[in-house]
């Protein structure tokens, strides 16, 4: 086992042996809408500085188009949520499923568009062959993992939405707007790792 791994792992558990409050969700925006599970990867690579894989978005897309993501998307039937984030994953970016070392589950989020998102933390190893799948991912990039998990890093926003203010979270790295609910999974996990803390 990668001394990442291990790490995270320990973290990982550690950080959720007690529930929290205050997390971030969307679920009041939601006005209501039945939600359809889904699930998302967060996968950091094993390397000295560690990573996330982001993708972002195509432009031409009908919702969220451009934003940035993690690889994920609506859970089929029979899946749980490992299982679809391992696929959509491999339907992305081409990620082999048996190349991701699966830590957990962590604390879904439930978005206004009427999603509710498992996340996945895993690792992998550095420098996989990645292709996007051009129909749902126009680029990818790696973000580093201390960066993400800083909670300096967590600027809070404010919009009207749906004629309700709301607010959100922006993480800005290297040009990379990463909001939304992507920022807020961040933040989530952020404050279950405590990662700066314990680095």
């Amino acid at each position: 086992m990668s001394n990442l791994f291990d790490r995270l792992k320990t973290l990982f558990e550690h950080g959720h042996r007690e529930p929290l409050t205050g997390l971030w969700d969307d679920v009041d925006f939601a006005g209501g809408l039945p939600m359809r599970d889904a699930a998302v990867l967060i996968a950091v690579t094993e390397r000295e500085e560690p990573g996330v894989i982001l993708t972002h978005r195509p432009d031409t897309m009908r919702k969220h188009a451009g934003q940035v993501a993690f690889p994920g998307g609506k859970r089929d039937a029979g899946e749980d949520a490992v299982t679809t984030a391992l696929r959509e994953a491999n339907e992305e970016l081409a990620i082999d499923p048996a190349e991701v070392r699966v830590i957990g589950t962590t604390d879904r989020y439930r978005t206004g568009t009427g999603f509710d998102i498992m996340p996945v933390l895993g690792t992998l190893p550095p420098d996989l062959p990645m292709t996007p799948n051009p129909a749902e991912v126009d680029s990818w990039f790696e973000a580093p993992l201390a960066f993400l998990l800083d909670p300096a890093n967590h600027q809070p926003r404010s919009a009207v939405y749906n004629g309700k203010d709301r607010d959100y979270l922006e993480i800005d790295w290297e040009g990379h707007r990463i909001w939304g609910v992507t920022a807020a999974i961040i933040a989530n996990l952020s404050r279950r790792l405590a990662w700066v803390e314990n680095a």
